[in-house]
């Protein structure tokens, strides 16, 4: 896979998501929980992201920024050359029908109490795109086709499928108004592993066969990201402290983050297996309630200097468009 095009449909620009932390009968606000703190990067046309680190390292709230389910505290968010960022909800409205969300938890994320075609069919009557019955009904057949269902299924409801089978509800829905951008939320997590497989297959095939289609692929299983990301941005503590190609990650991983969590990623050569280098991270991930100064991984690292808690890396390009966080490389 490899973009079509140069020009990007998503841009982020130094975002920053606080959510204030408040105590007292007035909810007096004392402190800010910093999930996502100065966060820049470009999506291109046609192109996948992958979006990785660790639980709470702030993947799913620049997920929620994009598609405008949070309000920034900072920072600009432009897609398609506009900055909706500051949009009033009205014209969000209008931009979502470019943009979808593939949940992770396919149980919780449809509604047991519609069925399976309601389900694919309700961003087709939000954003009133089919006026008559027949069209309607003739693209919800076409959507269930696309993702390898049997359209005389769209009758059923959730509970009447199988965990692989509400994920590709799921993508028929996010694919419904045909968006140029889809932020894919840690998809295939709660799915056994053989349909994890099915369902990278499936996003890569519907790449393939689209004119435009990008994806911000959020996820903390390096290795599922490695088979359908163009680049891979790596996360920690709020902000990105490595981005590159996917294959120039994973042969040439910089950032001692990075390295740490490549090492814990099993490979099933046991020779291999047996004699690479092992990294073991001491202590635990800081509050991003009180991030620690300078570098927020240097606590935790094994190439950690004192300048390293003096002043906060800036991501910079060591070549080829790899960018890495970090005073040591």
């Amino acid at each position: 896979m490899s973009p079509k095009s140069k020009e990007a449909i998503l841009e982020v620009k130094d975002l920053k998501m606080y959510f204030p932390v408040t105590r007292g009968l007035l909810r007096r606000k004392v402190a800010d929980v910093k999930a996502v703190d100065g966060v820049s990067f470009k999506l291109l046309r046609d192109e996948t992201l992958g979006l990785v680190g660790e639980s709470g390292c702030g993947k799913t709230t620049i997920g929620r920024c994009v598609l405008g389910l949070y309000r920034p505290t900072a920072g600009q968010i432009i897609f398609n050359g506009e900055d909706v960022s500051a949009y009033p909800e009205k014209k969000l409205r209008e931009i979502r029908r470019n943009m979808a969300l593939i949940f992770q938890d396919p149980y919780s994320s449809l509604d047991p109490r519609q069925n399976a075609g309601s389900i694919v069919g309700e961003p087709l009557i939000i954003h009133q795109m089919f006026p008559t019955k027949k069209e309607y009904k003739d693209k919800v057949e076409d959507l269930f086709r696309v993702v390898g269902l049997d359209p005389s299924m769209s009758d059923r409801f959730p509970h009447e499928f199988s965990g692989g089978q509400r994920q590709r509800i799921g993508v028929a829905r996010a694919l419904a108004c045909e968006p140029p951008l889809i932020v894919c939320d840690e998809p295939i997590s709660a799915l056994d592993v053989s349909i994890q497989a099915q369902i990278i297959n499936l996003l890569e095939q519907l790449q393939d066969g689209a004119k435009e289609l990008s994806y911000l692929f959020i996820a903390h299983d390096l290795s599922v990201v490695r088979h359908i990301s163009d680049r891979v941005a790596v996360m920690y503590l709020g902000r990105i402290v490595e981005i590159c190609k996917a294959r120039e990650l994973y042969d040439n991983p910089l950032h001692p983050y990075t390295r740490a969590l490549l090492s814990a990623v099993p490979i099933a050569d046991p020779f291999v297996e047996e004699t690479r280098e092992r990294i073991i991270l001491k202590g635990e991930v800081p509050s991003p309630l009180n991030p620690p100064p300078g570098c927020s991984f240097h606590p935790r690292c094994f190439m950690a200097i004192p300048e390293c808690s003096e002043a906060v890396p800036p991501l910079h390009d060591i070549g080829n468009g790899h960018e890495v966080a970090c005073i040591r490389v």
